[in-house]
């Protein structure tokens, strides 16, 4: 029976070109070389249509045939799939989505990374109408154990490299809130592990409170953060789903796939 396509509801207005596009899609579900009756019986096509097409999609590299009667995806699709990862952005990625979260909860939105044993705030979208100023400029840098970004980055090591943090930064403090002590920082992360998102209760600063999710890439490394940021009485629970929704999107958009 042939496959339909799942990634868009529109159909291609050249006939070969759709019956080219269910041909890869057939291939890609298999890792293994394909013979040309399975690929027919598959798509729906006939087999000297798929024959003909193969061919000329072996051609161009987008198909190799390993042995006589036999068809796999072709390394020119490894090409410029690489091609297009070189030019993907977690910046560009955010962008929309991160305006979108904001309009829904008015409060500023952040994107993070991490630089060694800090976070580098590197957009954030905000208005005036949040009624809360915001301390930490895109460029700006916090400790990692102070943040809700921070603390995501630190429950993705594994523990012995937690502890060497703690170790070199002394776990220093800057409010009354701030955890210094390891003890408490661990019971943080596995929190952070358990929950897949991370909290800042007044830690960087009072009266700023933050929850935070991870961004992942393709490989599944996390590789950012979103974080909202807000007054600390005005923190709502009911923003997560919405916080994590907006990191898998944006998670999405990299080439992360959150079944795998």
């Amino acid at each position: 029976m042939r496959r339909s396509r799942t990634d868009t509801h529109q159909t291609p207005a050249i006939q070969v070109i759709e019956r080219m596009f269910t041909l890869i899609d057939v291939l890609a579900s298999r890792g293994d070389p394909m013979s040309l009756k399975e690929i027919s019986e598959q798509t729906g096509l006939h087999p000297s249509t798929t024959h003909r097409i193969l061919n000329d999609l072996t051609i161009g590299r987008f198909v190799d045939r390993p042995e006589a009667g036999s068809y796999r995806l072709g390394m020119r699709l490894l090409e410029l799939g690489n091609l297009v990862k070189a030019r993907l952005s977690v910046r560009d990625a955010a962008m929309a989505p991160m305006r979108e979260l904001h309009r829904l909860i008015q409060q500023p939105v952040n994107l993070s990374v991490r630089q060694g044993d800090e976070i580098v705030y590197i957009e954030r979208a905000y208005s005036e109408r949040s009624g809360m100023q915001v301390v930490r400029a895109i460029g700006g840098r916090a400790p990692l154990h102070l943040t809700s970004t921070g603390k995501l980055f630190l429950a993705d090591d594994e523990m012995q490299r937690v502890r060497a943090y703690a170790t070199r930064t002394g776990l220093a403090g800057q409010t009354r809130n701030s955890i210094t002590q390891l003890p408490a920082l661990e019971r943080e992360l596995a929190a952070a592990r358990q929950t897949g998102v991370a909290h800042d209760n007044e830690e960087l600063e009072l009266g700023v409170r933050c929850m935070a999710a991870g961004i992942h890439d393709d490989q599944g490394k996390l590789v950012a953060g979103l974080s909202i940021s807000a007054p600390g009485d005005r923190l709502d629970d009911n923003w997560l789903p919405k916080l994590k929704l907006t990191a898998q999107q944006i998670s999405a958009a990299l080439g992360h796939d959150e079944r795998s």
